[in-house]
């Protein structure tokens, strides 16, 4: 099946409510005058502050500033700045769902001024401020292959993090090739981002970038192809962390199902970047649940030469579901006790600040 926008928007409906308390949560929060006292407010038909996110994020008055997004779509692109450092985005309802921002860029869109967007340019919602969260809000991009054959550069990214303390509480990430690019500053930048029950879908690399992330009770979904003759049609994860920093990417507690045939996608590829070819991708995937739509047999590929997925930092541990069957354990790394110890998110973002995004949520 090929999305429409239409689809791609409402995709992951009943998906991201990961109980009763996954949109129960965020709601709280929105309406709780601690949160909201002396925010802004934006609403598309114009009964709040602003009208469009963009004209907020440029009106917060200084760091720590709460934005709430009153229900409805709004189709732009976003930047925030460093400048915006410990803003705050909540929609107002606490249902993903009701909250979209979306836009519709790839990699090879041609630019007004000449030349494409690239990868990064594609994002719909770029954020660089440090202490970032996000509550109860989708991060989309609709641009979809199907309307647009020329076109080779095909990443569309909905959401680029490159902040440290960035966290996502009951947040939707949908897109098809890198949706979500979990990114640092720079090359020598460490940043910890945290992602708690969130939802995140698409095809080719869908979940990459070089930032220590953490994906606690996430739930991710791979999309069918219908563009592609044979598996495998993707990949979920692309991390590509540098040699330097400890920790790359945690899933814990998540689970991953597809709309794609059984054995379809991969679990992840290292990416090692041309302008870090000294990167040593890490990803470790613990008690999750994967679906049938991963390659149970061989989960792990390359994505170029010279750097094949077994000199990298992968391992998996206590995971089940059909998607994560051992038959070949060379094929499957697989971390000892004392190694999962290790594998947690205090380990992943405490760092020298004690950060514990968590505790917002008493979870």
């Amino acid at each position: 099946m090929t999305l429409t926008r239409r689809s791609l928007l409402t995709a992951g409906a009943s998906a991201v409510a990961l109980g009763a308390a996954a949109t129960a949560a965020p709601a709280a929060h929105a309406r709780d005058g601690r949160h909201t006292r002396g925010a802004l407010h934006v609403s598309p038909d114009g009964r709040g502050d602003f009208t469009s996110v963009q004209a907020a994020v440029d009106a917060v008055p200084g760091a720590g500033a709460v934005i709430v997004l009153g229900p409805g779509t709004y189709r732009e692109t976003v930047l925030v700045t460093a400048a915006a450092s410990g803003l705050t985005l909540l929609g107002a309802t606490g249902d993903p769902r009701d909250t979209v921002i979306v836009f519709g860029n790839a990699n090879g869109t041609p630019k007004p001024g000449g030349g494409t967007y690239g990868t990064s340019g594609s994002a719909t919602v770029t954020v660089q401020a440090a202490g970032f969260t996000a509550r109860g809000t989708t991060f989309a991009n609709d641009w979809l292959r199907a309307d647009h054959p020329g076109v080779t550069g095909t990443q569309a990214v909905a959401l680029k993090v490159q902040g440290d303390r960035s966290a996502f509480h009951h947040c939707r990430f949908l897109g098809h090739q890198d949706t979500l690019y979990a990114d640092s500053l720079a090359q020598d930048v460490l940043a910890r981002q945290f992602f708690r029950d969130c939802y995140a879908e698409g095809d080719v690399d869908f979940v990459f970038g070089r930032a220590t992330a953490v994906f606690d009770r996430c739930h991710f979904r791979t999309l069918d192809r219908t563009d592609l003759a044979a598996p495998p049609y993707g990949f979920v994860f692309a991390p590509s962390t540098t040699a330097a920093d400890p920790h790359g990417f945690l899933a814990t507690r998540c689970r991953i199902t597809s709309g794609a045939p059984d054995g379809a996608y991969k679990l992840a590829r290292p990416w090692v970047p041309s302008s870090d070819t000294t990167a040593v991708p890490m990803l470790t995937v613990r008690d999750s649940v994967l679906g049938a739509g991963i390659d149970a047999a061989r989960p792990y590929a390359d994505m170029s030469a010279g750097h094949p997925w077994q000199s990298m930092r992968f391992g998996e541990y206590a995971n089940r579901g059909p998607g994560a069957a051992v038959t070949d354990p060379a094929e499957r790394p697989q971390l000892t006790a004392a190694q999962a110890a290790a594998a947690t998110r205090e380990a992943y973002l405490a760092g020298d600040d004690g950060w514990a995004p968590w505790r917002s949520t008493g979870r």
